[in-house]
């Protein structure tokens, strides 16, 4: 897989990208990534990418031009088109299920906003445009950044046990299950026993269990896409009845 970024801060992204997890699947050629600098695309000594808007209002907003003339210049370098990515508060809630989607792209490219937002007719060159949370950042790195990690971990040899991120949250629709490590009892706090049993059926069968009641504490918005035994419903109903009595009827979700 090839990555892209279109930004005016392209210096952002390797002291990330280039550690850890991400800078072994580079070096493992799992992904390949570059990021170009969007005032490359000006035409004027001061490199201007942005301009006051039309109306008058606070702030300034990126000019068309310079994002027409880069897409259209870097989705042309390769036989493969990107698929061009966008942020926008706009944008389509970004979540696992979009992540798994990404993975099986060839090439993307994220274009990343600054200052007050872009002018709405560059939007018209996206593919998809996302949206990371009811939240303001200052630009789409962050955002690209995220979108990247989760995409990067998907790929096969990007984690070395490729069932690792098939068993994490949101994989399966549920939070993931509570984990431990040694040692088995800290300051008076002890793992649970079946963890402890060697008995791999006991321990499925809490690990699913303890991941609804971890997702009907926590998440129970997410339940409702979640398919669910009749046993499985009744516990997790029996959770959200006892949040609903401790929160003063607070209603915090449903089953199916």
């Amino acid at each position: 897989m090839r990555m892209e970024t279109l930004s005016v801060f392209p210096q952002v992204f390797a002291p990330y990208l280039n550690e850890s997890i991400m800078g072994r699947a580079q070096r493992k050629s799992i992904f390949e990534f570059e990021a170009h600098d969007l005032r490359d695309w000006t035409h004027d000594r001061h490199r201007t990418v942005d301009d006051s808007p039309f109306g008058g209002g606070q702030g300034m907003l990126m000019k068309p031009e310079p994002i027409f003339e880069a897409v259209e210049d870097i989705s042309s370098r390769t036989d493969v088109r990107p698929h061009v990515v966008f942020f926008s508060p706009c944008g389509t809630r970004y979540d696992q299920s979009r992540a798994e989607e990404l993975a099986e792209r060839e090439r993307i490219l994220f274009v990343c906003g600054r200052y007050e937002g872009m002018d709405e007719r560059a939007y018209g060159l996206a593919d998809e445009v996302f949206s990371l949370g009811d939240y303001v950042l200052t630009g789409g790195e962050l955002a690209a950044l995220v979108v990247i990690d989760s995409v990067v971990r998907l790929l096969p040899g990007a984690l070395g046990d490729d069932m690792s991120a098939k068993d994490e949250s949101f994989s399966s629709g549920l939070l993931e299950y509570a984990q431990y490590t040694r040692p088995a009892e800290f300051r008076g706090m002890r793992v649970p026993d079946v963890l402890l049993s060697g008995d791999h059926g006991a321990v499925d069968a809490w690990r699913r269990r303890n991941a609804l009641e971890r997702t009907a504490m926590w998440r129970p918005d997410l339940l409702d896409g979640v398919e669910l035994t009749p046993e499985e419903r009744d516990f997790v109903r029996g959770i959200l009845d006892s949040r609903k009595l401790s929160n003063g009827g607070v209603d915090y979700g449903s089953t199916q």
